[in-house]
């Protein structure tokens, strides 16, 4: 029995040798993102909660001039730089929806390849294990989870990991060149920047590889120069990406990163708040020293969704161990009982791949505590996430015998791919030629028109009205100030047609399962006659699928239909009713009723999955 971990070590180092022939970087930079692709197409229509409330709008918003009509139908989110989005609106808007999921997802698959060549810098020589340590940072739990979607961590994790590449790369030519040129710096720095400007989240990273180029073996003036022309490179970079929205931002509300950091810019239009998302950050000292164990046990400490990971509790006891091993080796170099390891190789081979490994190492680790401090949130942990399994390779031979860090990496890593399985994404639904679709109805007075919006995410849906109607949010998550209401109340006061507020219609989700199946049911035939119904009755009695059969009228065509079992009915109308008078109270602290009456509900859909929606009138309380 002991033998048998040892024969799956030898049968997979002989089908893995394949990866040590030369062309083989070469074939797997196109196959990852090709197998992307595939997994994207088999994963459906991006239906996400972020991508129904702002991914769509902002940049519809930003191409048609919403920002001097609507106010805030995404929430805070609504103010959020749009090019980021930009190239996903278009797919959808012009391409077939299979289409613009494949592309996202093969975009998405292209971080193998700066991944990979990361590894193959820190481990000269051996181009097998670089590439399957790039492939295993490819199945961790937050990228997998986003895949061919538009949230966007995914894509600009593409220019964080490109930028340090940048970086590393240098570090093998350290006696060639001492110092990085200036060059190679302000494109290393222009591609993080890029990053941090189409998505701030990823600040952290740009902060994080700034203060690693400290690291470099130069004079203290030189490695201050290195992070200076690092840092210029990162502000062109994010004026290039965002420059032109802070503008907007700032000559429309007085603050470039409106409605957030509103505590430092006090623009009279939000409430004087700082980072709007700040739910998931530690409670305590103690929570924040041992997060990813906290994380790990309970993740909807930081994600929506429930991702199985257990990378991240390996990766910080190896970087605890890492550090106090690296103590024990300094006080017995103190104590003069060891050479030094930096004095006896300084000018070797190894020692430039140790400067690489200590750049990775801080940039790793400094990345990781600022997304603590500002975020926590999982999804932001991407581009860290793809690095772990490398870091993981690096500490363990550093603690140990080659031998035994090749074989606890292995089994360790292979243990967390697979803990990731099934991994979850963040919604979606099932293909259709068109992405999005929506019927609305055509208001007489549309420039005269105002729609109230009181529930997230439903702003994607403002795309499908005539373009002169107006989207105006209360209560939806903006930190609205007085004179954010006094605003509103006067653009809405500008139009003088009939007002509307739009809700979420109530719907079984299960319904669209039980269409499928009786689809299914339909295309083998089973439904055409009272003895296919039969045997399909009696293959659902043993197998129930939450539907049953159901016998129609021999005038209908068809002998019977599949209808959801009893238990899974819902009632649509008292869900509906619940919500209005929810929604009531909401509105009357904005002086306005909702006339329930006269709500009627229109049918939508992302891909396959319904999301029908319900208009209704209003009216002032004091007529």
């Amino acid at each position: 029995m002991l033998q048998l971990p040892h024969r799956l070590e030898n049968w997979f180092e002989r089908r893995s040798a394949v990866l040590a022939q030369p062309r083989a970087a070469f074939y797997a930079a196109l196959l990852v993102p090709l197998l992307c692709a595939l997994q994207a197409l088999l994963l459906g229509q991006d239906d996400g909660w972020d991508m129904r409330n702002y991914h769509l709008y902002n940049p519809y918003a930003l191409l048609n001039g919403r920002l001097a009509i609507d106010m805030s139908p995404a929430g805070f989110q609504t103010y959020f730089n749009p090019l980021l989005d930009l190239p996903y609106y278009l797919l959808t808007l012009y391409a077939p929806a299979p289409l613009a999921g494949a592309v996202f997802g093969a975009l998405h698959g292209l971080n193998f390849i700066p991944l990979a060549g990361i590894a193959r810098l820190l481990l000269p020589g051996r181009q097998r294990v670089a590439l399957l340590l790039a492939l295993t940072g490819c199945l961790g739990a937050g990228f997998l989870s986003e895949l061919g979607n538009c949230m966007g961590d995914n894509l600009t994790s593409l220019l964080v990991l490109s930028s340090l590449y940048m970086v590393l790369r240098r570090c093998a030519s350290v006696a060639r060149a001492p110092a990085l040129g200036i060059g190679a710096l302000l494109l290393a720095g222009l591609l993080m920047g890029a990053a941090a400007g189409l998505k701030p989240t990823n600040v952290n990273y740009a902060v994080a590889l700034c203060l690693a180029l400290l690291l470099w073996p130069l004079p203290f003036w030189r490695r201050i120069a290195q992070a200076w022309w690092f840092g210029v490179g990162v502000l062109a970079g994010m004026a290039a990406t965002a420059g032109y929205w802070w503008l907007t931002m700032w000559q429309l509300f007085g603050n470039p990163l409106f409605p957030q950091f509103n505590n430092l810019f006090a623009s009279p239009l939000a409430a004087p708040l700082g980072v709007l998302d700040a739910g998931h950050l530690p409670r305590n000292p103690g929570e924040a020293l041992l997060w990813p164990f906290i994380f790990t046990r309970d993740i909807a400490r930081i994600a929506e969704v429930p991702l199985r990971q257990l990378i991240w509790p390996l990766v910080f006891v190896l970087i605890v161990a890492a550090a106090l091993h690296a103590l024990w080796c300094w006080w017995k170099a103190v104590g003069g009982r060891v050479a030094s390891p930096a004095s006896t190789s300084s000018t070797s081979g190894a020692a430039h791949g140790l400067l690489a490994a200590r750049v990775l190492l801080v940039f790793f680790v400094l990345g990781y505590l600022i997304w603590l401090k500002l975020f926590s949130i999982y999804r932001y942990l991407v581009p860290l996430e793809l690095l772990a399994p490398l870091l993981v390779w690096l500490l363990l031979h550093r603690l140990f015998s080659a031998g035994v860090a090749r074989r606890l990496a292995g089994w360790s890593l292979l243990l967390c791919a697979f803990y990731t399985l099934p991994f979850v994404s963040w919604g979606h639904g099932g293909w259709s030629a068109s992405a999005f679709r929506a019927e609305v109805p055509s208001f007489a007075r549309p420039e005269s028109t105002v729609v109230y919006m009181v529930r997230t995410p439903m702003a994607w849906l403002t795309r499908f009205f005539q373009p002169q109607v107006a989207f105006l949010a209360i209560g939806s998550g903006f930190p609205e100030s007085a004179a954010y209401v006094q605003r509103l109340q006067a653009r809405a006061a500008a139009r003088t047609a009939p007002p509307y507020v739009m809700l979420p219609a109530a719907v079984n989700i299960r319904e669209a399962g039980a269409q499928r199946k009786l689809a299914l049911a339909r295309s083998l035939g089973l439904t055409a006659s009272p003895a296919a119904c039969a045997r399909l009755d009696g293959w659902l009695r043993r197998v129930r699928f939450q539907v049953e059969v159901q016998p129609l009228a021999a005038a209908q065509g068809e002998a019977c239909t599949l209808v959801l079992q009893a238990q899974f009915h819902v009632d649509l109308a008292a869900q509906d009713a619940a919500l209005e008078n929810e929604v009531q109270g909401q509105l009357a602290r904005y002086g306005l009723l909702l006339d329930a009456a006269s709500c009627v509900r229109y049918p939508a859909f992302v891909g396959t999955e319904p999301h029908p929606y319900r208009l209704c009138r209003v009216m002032a309380l004091n007529r």
